[in-house]
């Protein structure tokens, strides 16, 4: 195929040049202003991301959401919740890319696939701080400007601009399954 060659038309359009999916589990260590005696709840709210496109291998997803311990102290006697603010950057490696892509513009869609969720929240060996298990999930997709070659037709159809060439009058055959009676019918 040459660049002159009537049978082909180059056409440019905005694809998926790139996608990546990533799993995170990690810990986080939160000291509470007093001893836990026993963990009564975890949960992960606020959850905030912005992603961008790191290199032609990767995207960056920088994020941030609050992790909430509700726990008992005094011997199980007084209760208490501790909230802390947690940030991350999670760089997702792209197993899809397409290198055909026109420029260097490109825009990134992030998806949550998991919200960052408490998997294990427990008092540490040490009596004085809690120990949080997250994990959470993307799925990222870079779209770029990219060209496609396409063969033309080079049969003309009668499908043109003139409405008169479609024969849009019902025949005897369509007429005969038609009961003119049936609004007037009682079920």
């Amino acid at each position: 195929m040459t660049f002159l060659d009537k049978e082909y038309r180059e056409i440019i359009s905005k694809a998926v040049i790139g996608k990546g999916k990533k799993f995170t589990q990690e810990s986080h260590s939160v000291t509470p202003s007093h001893r836990p005696s026993s963990i009564l709840g975890c949960w992960v709210i606020n959850h905030l991301y912005n992603a961008k496109k790191k290199s032609e291998e990767s995207v960056e997803i920088q994020g941030s959401y609050d992790v909430n311990i509700w726990y008992s102290y005094n011997d199980n006697t007084k209760t208490e919740v501790v909230t802390e603010r947690v940030t991350y950057t999670d760089v997702i490696p792209l197993s899809v890319k397409d290198d055909n892509c026109i420029n260097d513009e490109h825009d990134v869609i992030a998806k949550v696939i998991q919200q960052p969720n408490c998997l294990e929240c427990k008092i540490a060996s040490n009596g004085h701080k809690i120990v949080v298990e997250i994990e959470r999930e993307f799925v990222v997709q870079v779209i770029g400007e990219t060209k496609l070659s396409v063969r033309v037709n080079p049969v003309q159809d009668d499908f043109g601009d003139d409405d008169d060439a479609w024969d849009f009058k019902l025949t005897d055959d369509e007429l005969e399954g038609v009961e003119p009676d049936f609004l007037n019918k009682q079920d």
